[in-house]
């Protein structure tokens, strides 16, 4: 266990130090265009190197792997390619440690407890395995059930994962040494909260209580089905459930051969996921394409996401999302959800002041920031890209990309940002979503699965879009009963002369040229040290050689000062 604990926070702590010196170090020497040019070489470099230490260690390092191989719609293809494999390329367990573990835990033999145990594993994942079986024939008669799943934890992985936390926890701390980092995010709380949801996921008492509750939660829905819990036959460590295997929902030729469109399942899929987030509260934090099934239907009289009410004339076979594996869940409270579902229709209404102000309600903007420059920037964004899917944000020019992002990162780094709590699965959650539709469908455009989600959001806000223009009005009126006043103050500023103006940009320009000014200062000081100590040494060997190391002062200054100016910015 210790080996295991050097080996990640070694790996950890030399890709930090990769990535500050070619992200940060070389582009404040004026080496940018060097260290980009590498750069797709070095980022599959290290995902070749993660996806074996990944391989090798399991445990939770295979959940790491997975979230960034989700990222389909963020990281460079060099990331999320390498890193796919890690879905399903778990080492499996030998079946008489598996057999073992499961007959100490259940308290009879493993022949007793169930007809038939398939010692092939019908699935390998990072925390636990999975074997097709045969309930024996009285918990048959008392289930209605015969064909289920008998999942079972690894052995020893409680240690596994004490390990990897502790680990987590000392990369957390380095990052909080990073001011970029610590001013905007709370990384050891994240850590903590991604501990408590890994320790739950090894209790399978409280997954079996999960996927009850959320079937209960889709109950009559004809778009989702459940396992159901053979609670006579599932522990802590082992837990039994019906056996709902079909089709894997990244497996585009097996939906193809079954008369299913993917690009239906695709949004179909996100619509669900929303439904869990803004709905009901509570979702699948962990939906990659192991823990999805589509499911043919094949009575005709039976209702789907797949049926001709709901796809017209493009509908073919009937079908529903099978969810399995509810290790971990997420839970939205109610005034995270409000302000969450405010996010979603103002991105569906191109609303940047709406967006923002739902921004600050979710708590990722603190409420003392200042957000003009940030409203601006967001009805730029609207105007200019709102509306396009992925296929068509790839036509439009790289440079118009580069101009607006550079703009646009210099706004959000000037506000205080910060990642609240409950964060961490939800986005987890929506970049599996997101890259799972996009794999999907290429074409798949986000809008077209938000809009007409967010107006039935719209209809469904108490007093629908009269209360909305009420609150409108009223906040109209408030402005105009409070301009006098603050008329009043302005012409008070004026007449005192203590009437300022605030322009975010210019004054980081002034203080780049002032960081500047002073870099080539300390460059003519350290130039004229070196050449002084250099004549001056032949007649005064001592002072001349002082010069000389003293020289190096102003040197590092001008080398760093770029740095650690902007690290004092941030």
């Amino acid at each position: 266990m210790r080996a295991r604990y050097r080996r990640i926070t070694r790996f950890a702590a030399r890709y930090l130090v990769q990535s500050w010196w070619f992200e940060l170090f070389l582009p404040r020497l004026g080496l940018g265009g060097l260290a980009a040019r590498g750069r797709a070489t070095r980022l599959r470099r290290i995902a070749e190197r993660f996806h074996v230490l990944a391989v090798d260690l399991g445990g939770l390092m295979i959940k790491v792997g997975q979230f960034l191989s989700s990222r389909l719609d963020v990281l460079p293809p060099e990331i999320t390619t390498e890193l796919q494999g890690l879905q399903d390329e778990v080492p499996p367990v030998p079946f008489a440690e598996i057999r073992a573990l499961a007959e100490r835990e259940l308290g009879v033999p493993l022949d007793r407890a169930f007809a038939f145990v398939d010692p092939d594993p019908l699935a390998a994942a990072s925390l636990g395995q999975a074997h097709r079986a045969r309930l024996a024939e009285p918990d048959a008669g008392d289930t209605g059930l015969s064909d289920v799943v008998l999942k079972v934890q690894r052995p020893g992985i409680d240690a596994v994962i004490d390990v990897d936390l502790r680990a987590l926890r000392r990369v957390a701390a380095w990052l909080t040494r990073v001011r970029v980092v610590a001013d905007r995010v709370d990384v050891p709380a994240l850590v903590e909260e991604f501990a408590n949801t890994s320790l739950e996921e090894i209790d399978y008492l409280h997954e079996a209580a999960n996927a009850e509750r959320f079937a209960a939660g889709f109950a009559g829905d004809p778009r989702v089905a459940v396992p159901e819990v053979v609670w006579e036959r599932t522990t802590r460590r082992v837990l039994t459930l019906q056996d709902v295997t079909a089709i894997k929902i990244s497996d585009l030729d097996g939906l193809r051969a079954a008369g299913i469109d993917p690009a239906q399942v695709a949004a179909g899929f996100a619509a669900v996921m929303f439904d869990q987030l803004f709905v009901h509260g509570f979702f699948h934090a962990d939906p990659h394409p192991g823990n999805i099934f589509v499911t043919p239907l094949t009575p005709p009289d039976v209702r789907g996401p797949g049926s001709a009410d709901d796809l017209g004339s493009a509908a073919g076979r009937p079908w529903r999302l099978t969810f399995i594996d509810f290790g971990m869940m997420g839970e939205v409270p109610d005034g995270l959800r409000r302000g969450l579902r405010r996010v979603l229709i103002a991105a569906a209404t191109r609303n940047g002041k709406g967006l923002v102000d739902g921004i600050r309600d979710v708590g990722v903007l603190l409420p003392s920031a200042d957000t003009a420059e940030l409203e601006r920037a967001m009805t730029q964004l609207f105007a200019r890209f709102g509306g396009m899917g992925f296929a068509e944000l790839q036509e439009v020019d790289p440079r118009e990309f580069r101009a607006f992002a550079v703009e646009f990162g210099d706004t959000v780094r000037a506000l205080p940002f910060q990642l609240p709590e409950n964060f961490l699965l939800i986005i987890r959650a929506m970049s599996l979503t997101s890259g799972m539709c996009s794999a999907l469908d290429p074409a798949f455009n986000i809008w077209d699965a938000v809009e007409p989600y967010a107006n039935r959001l719209i209809q469904e806000e108490r007093g629908g879009l009269a209360q909305a223009a009420m609150t409108e009005a009223a906040d109209y009126a408030g402005l105009v009963a409070r301009l006098p006043r603050r008329l009043d103050e302005l012409a008070s500023r004026i007449e005192d002369g203590r009437l300022t103006a605030q322009v975010p940009r210019l004054e980081r320009r002034l203080r780049a040229l002032e960081r500047l000014g002073r870099r080539v200062l300390a460059a003519v000081l350290f130039a004229a040290l070196l050449i002084g100590g250099v004549l001056l040494r032949p007649d005064a060997a001592v002072f001349g050689s002082v010069l000389i190391v003293v020289s190096v002062l102003p040197l590092l200054y001008a080398v760093l000062a770029g740095f650690i100016g902007r690290r004092g910015m941030d």
